[in-house]
């Protein structure tokens, strides 16, 4: 009874797996068919109905990835693929998987991790012309690129020179003028300079001229003019002496009466 009991529950569990089973096979093919039509957003919707069916499915895990990819979602795509390469053990699959890795990034730009990925795919499955031929992409790609930020290198260092000329240039004409200004101050400053000397030694001039110019008086001449002086003096002491006799004269007769 046991022994029938055991056999029922394992033909369950075998129909119940063959029925989530070919659930996920039927929408595998519907994400396949919509893929297909390239409507890529549907197919993704499909391809994560069969993981809620079957979460360790390989099939519908690489497609989603695949789908993923296709709608530009380059980070979700990258995690997928490398979400599955972690348990996988067979060599072709896990070539399949790094060479979806390297296109993956390679379409976000990073090159360099590219080639590492197109690298490994080789070294799982080396007879891929496919993996061969966008490994050797890339690294044209990172040539052409290097190449690129050469020349940028270059332009900015020859434009950073050219600056650093110009500016020597505007600094040189700077000072330059500076000179010439201060020259010709200097020069305003000493023909003023030489102006008030020149002025200075005029009026010298014409003070020593004008006492050349001075008549000069003998001894003789100075006594002569000095006792005239004298005499003048004395005239006019005498004129004063003789109007105040005539003026003391003149109140004494005023004074007088005839009584």
């Amino acid at each position: 009874m046991k022994k029938v009991l055991l056999i029922f529950i394992s033909l369950i569990c075998l129909l119940s797996m063959e029925a989530v089973a070919q659930k996920e096979r039927k929408f595998i093919r519907s994400g396949n068919e919509l893929f297909e039509g390239e409507k890529f957003e549907n197919s993704e919707v499909e391809y994560r109905k069969a993981l809620d069916k079957k979460i360790n499915s390989y099939e519908a895990g690489f497609n989603l990835g695949d789908a993923l990819y296709k709608q530009k979602k380059y980070e979700e795509a990258l995690k997928q693929f490398q979400t599955l390469a972690v348990n996988e053990k067979n060599p072709e699959k896990l070539g399949h998987l790094f060479h979806n890795m390297g296109n993956t990034l390679l379409e976000n730009k990073k090159i360099d991790e590219s080639i590492e990925a197109y690298k490994q795919s080789l070294r799982y499955n080396p007879n891929s012309p496919e993996t061969k031929y966008n490994l050797e992409y890339a690294r044209q790609m990172k040539k052409k690129q290097e190449e690129q930020q050469k020349k940028q290198d270059q332009n900015k260092d020859q434009k950073d020179q050219d600056k650093k000329d110009q500016d020597k240039k505007d600094q040189d004409k700077k000072d330059q003028d500076k000179k010439d200004q201060d020259k010709k101050d200097q020069d305003k400053k000493d023909q003023n300079k030489n102006k008030d000397q020149q002025d200075k030694g005029d009026k010298d001039k014409d003070k020593e001229k004008q006492q050349q110019q001075q008549p000069k008086i003998s001894k003789d001449d100075a006594k002569r003019l000095l006792e005239a002086l004298e005499n003048d003096e004395k005239k006019v002491q005498e004129k004063v002496q003789k109007a105040k006799a005539q003026a003391m004269k003149a109140k004494k007769t005023k004074i007088k009466k005839d009584w």
